[in-house]
């Protein structure tokens, strides 16, 4: 299925590695002009030289996304390069473990600000242009725990994963109008190469078989490159009347209602 991305400008933030370079290597494969950003100067020019093997236009900016300055420079260079970002998708994210009565102030602020402010704030930045062109496609990583519990000490993960589902409803709905469509994606447990889920099954195969066996109904981790494959279908105008949507891709894992 052609997609119908050739030659749209799109920007993946977190894109050097993991969920992030799966959703820009499936758009580079569509055709898209990639723009691909991460604070890792290393492993962002590997991703770049491998998709750009490929034949795809791709363009690694070094940024920090939490950063005012960064993103105002990483905004500037993707737009003289590449032109006005016509897909935005917002991909940082992490988190800080413990109980909410023994992580401090400091620690909620920099999960706030990586993954809930930084997402707002590049969103703001590409309304105008796309208002301007009268389409556009804002997405954002989110997570199955930010729709439900998903155990101890992830109490600064779940508020943030949350907020921004709220986020993108609110948003798609302020926008619809304008024809920009706003969406999140709520993966599960994903397995990459160097990723948590990665190595915590190389510490501990047993337990992590047990965990899959348990919470998994289709019986595996899910791969970042189904991530991708979504996202660049939510990118495309196949999914031209989804909007305001959050969409698990758990393999079952979820057990929310809605």
């Amino acid at each position: 299925m052609d997609l119908g991305l050739t030659g749209r400008v799109v920007l993946v933030t977190g894109g050097s590695r993991g969920l992030g370079k799966a959703m820009a290597t499936a758009m580079a494969a569509e055709g898209a002009r990639v723009a691909i950003c991460a604070r890792d100067e290393g492993s962002l020019a590997q991703t770049a030289e491998e998709i750009s093997g490929t034949g795809a236009t791709v363009l690694p900016v070094v940024a920090d996304v939490t950063s005012a300055e960064d993103r105002g420079r990483l905004m500037a260079e993707v737009g003289d390069r590449l032109g006005s970002v016509e897909v935005l998708v917002n991909n940082v994210g992490g988190n800080r473990r413990g109980a909410i009565c023994d992580t401090t102030d400091e620690d909620w602020q920099a999960i706030i600000d990586l993954n809930l402010m930084s997402h707002m704030q590049l969103a703001r930045s590409v309304v105008p242009a796309m208002r301007e062109r009268g389409r556009g496609v804002i997405l954002f990583t989110t997570s199955i725990y930010g729709r439900e519990y998903g155990g101890p000490g992830m109490s600064i993960y779940h508020t943030t994963k949350a907020a921004v589902i709220g986020l993108a409803k609110a948003l798609a709905l302020e926008l619809a109008p304008d024809g920009i469509r706003v969406n999140s994606i709520a993966p599960g447990s994903i397995r990459f190469p160097g990723g948590s889920w990665d190595k915590k099954c190389q510490a501990d195969p047993e337990a992590m078989a047990a965990f899959v066996k348990a919470e998994i109904p289709m019986g595996r981790f899910g791969a970042a490159e189904e991530i991708g494959d979504v996202v660049a279908f939510l990118a495309s105008d196949r999914a031209s009347w989804i909007t305001g949507a959050c969409l698990n891709v758990d393999g079952g894992q979820s057990r929310s209602l809605i």
